[in-house]
């Protein structure tokens, strides 16, 4: 009887411990290897872990995608806390330096563009927090496969997105069955419903998936082309921003289109109001462009109190800065097959050349609805880009029941902005934000995360 035993050990468990063993060295190297020891000019004493590096999506062509990861503080129990996957749009922008470095990370660039600073409203104190570059061609992802960069589209995105994903969570097993959810803004009000569907899609018929989906948020996010239009049209007309013979000329020919691909008649009046709206900030109408001057900001300083002093209109340019160093491309591990162009914001190629869109993600919405899948969309009431008033016709397109009608939410006692809750659906503005919510906003944005992970209505004193 020992000798069987012993027989079975070393035939059946010793092959197996060997074999796990060696598979939890092999994941444990990759995460060491994509470990960031420390950030170029990061502040002192910061209590987290970060991690970045390259996931192939696609051997063939060559894909692979860039990403920042960045741990809840060890105070906070990180290994306790939901999994944030944060996508920006574009097409063709960097979830690195929009969510990352300017919205919702842990860090902000100072004007230097050399030292960051301490964002005290980061997302990672209630969520581990990853951001990916995608498509292929944005900031460092990249292709080995040229014309990739020609036909990116929704539906490949959507695609090395889940791929992505998928490899990732083989590189951080401990995320594996974690609360999973995705937020965005702007264009990823495509890619986070349609990488949302596959995700579900997939899930179906799996008692305990990898992926444990649970929800997403999007933020003043391109929803459905016509009414996305409509409203647009609309808030500039009510704005002041543009003549009435041009709100109409507007509604005339755009009205059918494609926001992705319009048609000529379109751009000529799209670019007669652009025109007409002179040296804004489209996407924060009532603060100064980057290149206004400093006159010029402090006398919005002084009719807008509302607009944090920390507001740099600017800091995208401090961003190109500091990414481009080669010390911090090292740090990051980035930018190892040393790309034949610099870092940008957003890519000069990709979503020029888009090669799919479908006019509207509401029947997405209507999908994920009906699974019970939690969703929030909210909206800065001060962006020109993707207005207020065009979410609110998108959502209205959809004819939802009202649970809560319209109120006002707080935040120490001062209007934070408005919600409604309806079935399946809580929508919610956030006063004086403009495209980026947590960059013009920073607490109440805060709030709003915070209110959508305890999955409670925004607090209505």
């Amino acid at each position: 009887m020992g000798r069987h035993y012993l027989t079975l050990f070393f035939v059946v468990v010793l092959p197996l411990f060997l074999l796990f063993g060696t598979c939890y060295s092999r994941i444990n190297q990759d995460q060491e290897r994509d470990r960031i020891k420390t950030l170029p000019g990061q502040p002192a004493n910061v209590d987290f872990d970060q991690y970045s590096g390259y996931v192939t999506v696609n051997k063939k062509a060559g894909r692979a995608l860039f990403y920042w990861f960045i741990e809840s503080p060890a105070s906070r129990a990180p290994e306790s806390r939901p999994l944030l996957l944060w996508l920006n749009g574009g097409p063709g922008c960097s979830s690195v330096a929009y969510g990352a470095a300017e919205e919702i990370g842990p860090f902000r660039v100072k004007p230097d563009g050399k030292t960051l600073f301490s964002n005290p409203y980061s997302w990672n104190k209630l969520a581990n927090l990853l951001f990916v570059e995608s498509p292929a061609g944005v900031g460092f992802s990249y292709s080995n496969t040229s014309s990739d960069l020609y036909t990116a589209g929704d539906q490949r995105t959507a695609e090395d997105a889940y791929t992505f994903l998928v490899q990732w969570f083989e590189r951080f097993p401990q995320y594996k069955h974690r609360e999973f959810y995705i937020a965005g803004e702007s264009y990823a009000g495509h890619y986070v419903p349609q990488l949302s569907q596959i995700i579900y899609e997939r899930n179906k018929g799996i008692e305990n998936p990898v992926i444990n989906f649970k929800g997403f948020m999007v933020g003043n996010a391109v929803t459905d082309d016509y009414h996305d239009y409509i409203g647009t049209f609309e808030y500039w007309w009510t704005h002041g921003l543009i003549s009435d013979s041009t709100y109409k000329v507007l509604r005339e020919t755009c009205d059918t289109g494609s926001s992705t691909h319009p048609s000529d008649d379109c751009v000529k009046s799209l670019l007669l109001a652009e025109k007409e709206q002179g040296n804004i900030d489209p996407y924060s109408i009532y603060t100064p462009p980057c290149n206004a001057s400093s006159s010029l900001r402090r006398r919005f300083r002084v009719h807008f109190p509302w607009m944090p002093r920390a507001y740099d209109p600017c800091t995208e340019r401090h961003s190109t800065v500091y990414f481009n160093l080669p010390e911090v491309q090292e740090a990051f591990h980035a930018n190892t097959t040393g790309i034949p162009y610099p870092w940008k914001t957003c890519s000069d190629t990709v979503g020029i050349y888009w090669a799919d869109a479908p006019l509207s993600v509401l029947p997405i919405y209507q999908e994920l609805m009906a699974a019970g899948l939690k969703i929030w969309v909210f909206s800065g009431d001060t962006d020109s880009i993707v207005p207020i008033t065009a979410t609110r016709y998108s959502i209205d397109a959809l004819k939802l029941p009202t649970i809560t009608n319209w109120y006002p939410w707080y935040d120490n006692k001062r209007v934070g902005g408005w919600s409604q809750v309806y079935k399946g659906l809580i929508f919610v503005t956030v006063t004086g934000a403009g495209h980026e919510v947590p960059l013009h906003r920073p607490r109440l944005a805060y709030i709003l995360f915070r209110s959508f992970l305890e999955n409670e209505p925004m607090p209505s004193s």
